[in-house]
């Protein structure tokens, strides 16, 4: 196609075009005609436009774990009220994955992430239960109470956290329940406490003698506070700590509520005081000013919400999944449910507004990091990795095989048996040796670079001898005795004469040598010789699945990693494929 002084296109024989065309217009127009190179070429554009700027928009935190989100499966369901239950809602109770709540109707409803194990799921619920008028919700059980104030519980019940002992089952004047870690306790109208399940990991001491006096209670992760009715707030362990450490000033004390590690506690005057093990990342004591007056406090994991007299809610504390951003226009709130990372504001119509931890995108990892936020560093890395291995090899492969290839001679013979000595290393076995020596005496970001340099110096022979010979077969052409005979230097010869007519052959295999790298350095990671956690690599994010127990049960943990490592690795064959056929003009047919 060619346009006339008209501006329209005449159609050209093939001999006219290739005239009209140049040798790199004719290598572009080929490739293109290639739809498995053209089709590998869009999706690697893809991946690589993703892992190099999703990084700038979710970058990830290397320090970052949490245990109440190992293990979640992929999806936004978190804080997905049932639409029976949306209106008519009489207590909800949030776990780190589920939430689950009773209507005015008695009937119970679980939404979220359920299944806390292989074999227990949330949502069996124990039949014949009644009419369920509270609920608490802790680690990985439930506990319930109906309307003739019988007791329930169930979920993993490893240490009797939700096996209910008898002599609950007599007490009838129960006020409130409460769920902790591996752990359950009953309050009740008199003020007393029974206390079931792991008492040591909790400093709760069962002979207090606060028995008689309490009002509230409220569980951090190792610890139990109490309100007495007198509005004092009182240490129920018997370890001296920063829980038991009360500010100065309180007065008398209306509300408290607790996160993992810090209690909180509402004054008659409506401030709010927290002490305790403050996280310097969530400064849950970092109280925002507000106008109004407080009425309520209510703790997350490691956040606070209040509820104000005039119908308005604020939150401060940790904000990783965003648990601490009240929405906007959020007004009229009656009651606000708090736990972990979700967030229930019950307005005047009884409908809920949510905000916080949704779910996630592709799951979580046994650490309970997000696997997206991971995937797309990884990749980063992963590519980053296989380019700069694949740059040091071209180089050395280059300048090996045109020396080699030029000079011949004894320079020739050296080189190549050079080469077969480096050939010769079995590259993994060599790999895992070398990292076992090294051991633990260089950093992550020292061992990354060792693995980029140790790629590139010992893939550069395959190279080297296409280079050799590509050389050794144009050294003796006209054009090159033309430039000796001109008196131009030898390297210059082989660098800007030769060097340039044999570019195609470096550019396919530095190409495929690109996958090669990325597979290498991913099986290297895969067992666990490579880039170290807890900086991801698509291969070292696959160490942590190589056992039946992940494959069976976390398959959001591999399947993703793996894909998307499979998918990119064959895109850059067939861009790479393709480029060999278009460069070939033995391999053009019409």
């Amino acid at each position: 196609m060619i346009s006339n002084l008209f501006g329209r296109k005449e159609e050209l024989s093939i001999f006219e075009e290739e005239e009209v065309q140049s040798p790199f217009r004719t290598v572009i127009n080929t490739f293109k005609e290639n739809k498995f190179a053209m089709g590998g070429l869009i999706v690697f554009l893809l991946i690589f436009a993703t892992v190099l700027i999703g990084p700038l928009i979710k970058p990830i935190d290397l320090s970052f774990h949490e245990t109440s989100q190992q293990n979640v499966e992929p999806g936004f369901d978190m804080m997905k009220i049932p639409d029976a239950l949306n209106g008519k809602i009489q207590d909800i109770a949030i776990g780190p994955t589920f939430s689950i709540g009773a209507s005015t109707d008695g009937n119970l409803y679980t939404w979220g992430k359920t299944k806390i194990s292989p074999t227990i799921d949330i949502k069996n619920t124990p039949e014949d239960m009644g009419n369920i008028v509270k609920l608490a919700a802790g680690f990985d059980h439930i506990i319930a109470l109906n309307d003739e104030g019988k007791v329930f519980g169930w979920g993993s019940n490893r240490q009797k956290q939700s096996k209910v002992p008898a002599e609950i089952s007599q007490v009838r004047n129960i006020k409130e329940i409460y769920a902790g870690y591996q752990c359950s306790l009953i309050l009740t109208e008199d003020g007393h406490t029974h206390f079931f399940g792991n008492s040591m990991n909790n400093d709760f001491n069962i002979f207090h003698p606060y028995q008689g006096q309490l009002d509230k209670v409220a569980f951090t992760s190792d610890a139990v506070i109490g309100l007495t009715f007198d509005g004092e707030v009182v240490y129920l362990g018997t370890l001296k700590n920063s829980y038991s450490k009360f500010p100065e000033g309180m007065g008398k004390v209306k509300d408290i509520a607790s996160t993992a590690s810090t209690v909180a506690a509402l004054g008659e005057d409506g401030k709010v005081y927290v002490w305790g093990n403050i996280s310097q990342k969530s400064k849950e004591n970092k109280i925002p000013e507000f106008s109004g007056k407080v009425v309520s406090i209510n703790g997350g994991r490691y956040h606070y919400t209040a509820l104000t007299e005039d119908g308005k809610v604020i939150a401060w504390g940790g904000n990783t999944y965003k648990q601490s951003e009240v929405p906007k226009g959020l007004k009229d709130i009656e009651k606000v449910y708090t736990g972990y990372y979700q967030n229930y504001a019950i307005g005047k119509d009884g409908k809920a507004t949510t905000w916080g931890l949704k779910g996630y995108l592709l799951g979580t990892d046994e650490l309970g990091r997000d696997i997206f936020t991971r995937l797309l560093n990884g990749g980063r890395m992963s590519m980053t990795i296989g380019a700069v291995a694949v740059i040091i090899s071209t180089i050395i492969g280059v300048v090996v095989g045109s020396v080699s290839g030029y000079f011949g001679g004894r320079i020739d013979n050296i080189l190549q048996r050079l080469s077969e000595i480096v050939a010769s290393l079995p590259f993994l076995p060599f790999a895992m040796i070398l990292s076992a020596l090294i051991g633990n005496s260089m950093t992550s970001r020292q061992k990354t670079i060792l693995i980029m340099v140790i790629l590139g110096f010992l893939s550069w022979t395959s190279l080297q001898r296409l280079v050799r010979a590509q050389v050794l077969s144009v050294r003796e052409q006209e054009y090159v005795i033309a430039a000796k005979s001109l008196g131009i230097k030898k390297s210059h010869i082989v660098f800007k004469h030769i060097l340039p007519n044999v570019i195609s052959v470096i550019i396919v295999s530095a190409t495929l040598s690109f996958a090669t790298s990325m597979l290498t350095e991913a099986s290297l990671s895969y067992l666990g010789f490579g880039v170290q956690a807890p900086q991801p690599t698509w291969g070292n994010m696959l160490y942590g699945a190589n056992n039946s127990v992940v494959i069976q049960n976390y398959w959001w943990r591999w399947v993703f990693a793996s894909a998307l490592l499979g998918t990119c690795v064959i895109c850059i064959n067939l861009i790479g494929d393709g480029l060999r056929d278009a460069i070939d003009p033995k391999s053009q047919e019409r």
